[in-house]
């Protein structure tokens, strides 16, 4: 059965070129000059621009965005291969759309700004793939290192007795040894553990508090390596997309990765709380959760950020 977003969709494919050839002749401006002038720095630019490229039937912006793809799949946007990728980008775009760079110089800069949205972004999903996929190893001196890191800025009034210990389980792991709760996320979830404590401890430390509850209490790390995979997720199929490209003034790095990912811990906590749950119901108020945070990451001027005053128990 042909449903009404199919039929849209066709239409919108067939009559595209013909809206696009009035709008310019009307205009004087490309697609790519009315959402760089036309809509608000963020999200709605980027992701017009975005948008827009992908569409194109120039051949060579589907060039450009073969080559744009590659570096950032392979990690080479930095540098002065990151320059050279934005001037490339501009210099394309100009020739393809016939745009004056003398006149239109608010545009080269607004179009250079949405190409670093979108394939920083990309870049970014390779290098938390890498993170995830690089599993914790005992033998590593380096793994070693943040785990005695963790613990250090958890409880750093309490000294850890041996490497292995019941003292894990006081910040919620579910043995004497954490190596093998990193399983799923790999060092990616340790990294996003230790960002949390280390940037704010203040959080942290209620956060911790909170899941110590003897009545609504919860597993602090297992909970905080599944906020990992859910956050990972959330970058993976786009939703987090607002969030960073209204974040971001820049080249996203891992470090907007992190500290969506603290977002998403505290605002849990608070969340679990309210619901006053057991933790047989963990399942259900994890999903109830995600389904608010991609509801609230839906709207196109969403940003993530912590508000510092935290709930008491």
């Amino acid at each position: 059965m042909i449903t009404f977003h199919s039929i849209y969709t066709y239409l919108y494919w067939f009559f595209r070129p013909c809206i696009k050839w009035f709008l310019r002749k009307t205009t004087k401006l490309c697609e790519l000059q009315r959402i760089c002038y036309g809509e608000p720095v963020g999200y709605p630019r980027s992701h017009g621009v975005e948008e827009s490229l992908n569409l194109s039937r120039n051949e060579y912006i589907k060039d450009l965005i073969t080559y744009l793809n590659k570096l950032s799949d392979e990690k080479k946007l930095s540098g002065p291969m990151y320059k050279a990728a934005l001037e490339k980008s501009v210099h394309v775009v100009v020739l393809a759309k016939k745009i004056n760079p003398t006149i239109h110089r608010q545009f080269l800069k607004s179009f250079g700004r949405c190409v670093e949205h979108v394939w920083g972004y990309r870049q970014l999903l390779q290098e938390i793939e890498s993170l995830r996929l690089t599993q914790f190893d005992s033998e590593d001196e380096s793994h070693e290192e943040k785990l005695m890191k963790l613990w250090n800025k958890l409880k750093p009034d309490e000294p850890l007795t041996s490497r292995t210990s019941k003292q894990w389980r006081e910040i919620g792991f579910q043995g004497d040894d954490p190596k093998t709760d990193f399983r799923g996320m790999g060092i990616l979830g340790l990294d996003n553990l230790i960002y949390f404590a280390e940037e704010y401890p203040g959080p942290a430390g209620h956060v911790l508090s909170h899941s110590l509850h003897p009545k609504y209490g919860y597993d602090f790390a297992i909970v905080g390596i599944n906020l990992t995979s859910m956050a990972y997720h959330l970058f993976k199929d786009g939703a987090a997309k607002t969030h960073v490209y209204n974040a971001t003034k820049s080249l996203p790095s891992i470090r907007i990765f992190h500290q969506f990912y603290c977002y998403l811990f505290y605002e849990f906590d608070r969340f679990w709380l309210q619901s006053k749950p057991n933790i047989m119901e963990f399942s259900f108020i994890r999903e109830k959760f995600e389904n608010n945070i991609r509801t609230f990451l839906s709207n196109p001027s969403a940003v993530c950020k912590i508000n510092i005053p935290v709930d008491t128990v």
